[in-house]
């Protein structure tokens, strides 16, 4: 039996393997609905995974039959001792010419779509450097990306081969060899001084004593965050895993005096350009600190203290005329997949001025409650006495803290 007869009856069984499974599925399912009681309703078809997987296997049968003709006809011409067809050659080079612009579109594509997506306008200090550096490094890659690939697909083009000449055996040139390796080894060398210069100027700061951080601790745990102020002290209190109770979720030690005057917040409100210093703690798992807009991200590990400052410098309403959205919203979140509840781990960030953060945290409620100072035997706050009718203190406190938090949210 010939090569080429041998070649059709294989295509021709796989096509009629093909249409047999096609006409048995089709009766079996035209006899399944006969017999049906009622209709099933299985959704859109090509929902399913199955149909994928099949979809892709015709794919490859198409393309292994086309290949198969091809293959057959190109040996029918050899054994008929004709030239060949098809210039396999001059197809490769046209394709990685094809290659090389639907490459170069694909990298505009990438620029011009998803470009918009990476993080937005930065709205702190060091935000700004993070962004200069990772501008500099996107823009010298993907210079160095599309020039050695249009050396490369232009080359496989214009040198493909033809049978008219020769390869040229050029076996090394040290002239090449230093350009391509002195001018990378300097490059690099820049990009990791820039990166380790602006790292060092972010976590290694000069404390001005005339413009200290506001000290912010935030606790996580599955699957929320404890947001707590240091108070007028300015210091943020001691805490330990084994104080906490159901009234004392912070496991804050009272003993220490620094913590009475903390406050607890269910907002993070934060002054424009005014250092803020951050506590990072967990209770439980190891979560991730994430504040997009502040270019702010530090993993919360059980166990161990970690501490980040930044300064912000555009306030929530000036961000909101940037960005032309009343509803936008700073916000910070967990950025670690840490169990089935992570996707609801996010808090609202307000930067507001100076006047309005004091006017904000001047109605903060403590942290330390009555019930806390009963259990860890401190005085309990007593309410002035007059002779008029008592006051609701409680009430009254609770309603200047929420006017206040809807004056923020106006």
């Amino acid at each position: 039996m010939s090569l080429r007869k041998l070649i059709s009856n294989k295509t021709i069984a796989a096509l009629a393997v093909i249409l047999t499974a096609f006409a048995n599925t089709s009766a079996f399912a035209q006899a399944a609905a006969a017999t049906a009681e009622k209709p099933v309703d299985m959704g859109p078809v090509y929902k399913t995974a199955t149909f994928y997987v099949l979809a892709f296997l015709l794919v490859c049968l198409f393309v292994a039959i086309v290949g198969k003709a091809i293959k057959v006809y190109e040996l029918t011409r050899e054994v008929q001792d004709k030239p060949k067809g098809i210039n396999w050659d001059a197809i490769n080079g046209g394709l990685f010419a094809l290659f090389l612009i639907v490459g170069l579109y694909g990298v505009y594509w990438e620029y011009t779509v998803h470009g918009n997506m990476i993080l937005p306008e930065a709205a702190s200090e060091h935000g700004k450097k993070i962004d200069q550096m990772f501008n500099i490094t996107l823009i010298l890659t993907t210079i160095v990306f599309i020039v050695t690939h249009i050396l490369l697909f232009t080359f496989a083009y214009f040198y493909k081969h033809s049978g008219k000449r020769k390869a040229y055996y050029y076996p090394h040139n040290n002239t090449i060899e230093r350009i391509w390796t002195i001018i990378p080894a300097l490059v690099l060398t820049v990009l990791v001084l820039m990166g380790f210069l602006t790292w060092r100027s972010i976590f290694y700061k000069v404390e001005d004593p005339n413009n200290k951080p506001i000290s912010i601790e935030i606790t996580s745990s599955q699957f929320a965050w404890a947001i707590r102020y240091a108070g007028a002290d300015g210091v943020v209190g001691l805490k330990n895993y084994k104080l906490i109770t159901s009234d004392n979720a912070l496991g804050i030690d009272f003993k220490d005096k620094k913590t009475l005057d903390d406050q607890l917040a269910e907002v993070m409100v934060i002054p424009v350009n005014k250092p803020v210093r951050l506590i990072l703690t967990s209770k439980d798992v190891i979560h991730s600190f994430y504040m997009p807009h502040f270019r702010v991200q530090l993993n919360t590990v059980p166990g161990m203290t970690s501490y980040f400052e930044f300064t912000p410098t555009i306030t929530t309403e000036e961000m909101k005329a940037k960005t032309n959205d009343p509803k936008f919203k700073y916000l910070f979140l967990c950025n670690k997949i840490c169990g089935d509840g992570h996707y609801k781990m996010q808090r609202e960030v307000k930067v507001v001025s100076q006047a309005e953060y004091d006017a904000w945290v001047a109605e903060l409620p403590t942290y330390l409650t009555d019930d806390l100072r009963k259990q860890f035997n401190l005085p309990v706050a007593s309410a002035p006495a007059t002779e008029a009718a008592p006051v609701d203190t409680a009430a009254k406190d609770t309603s200047a803290v929420k006017t206040n938090q809807i004056a923020l949210k106006k």
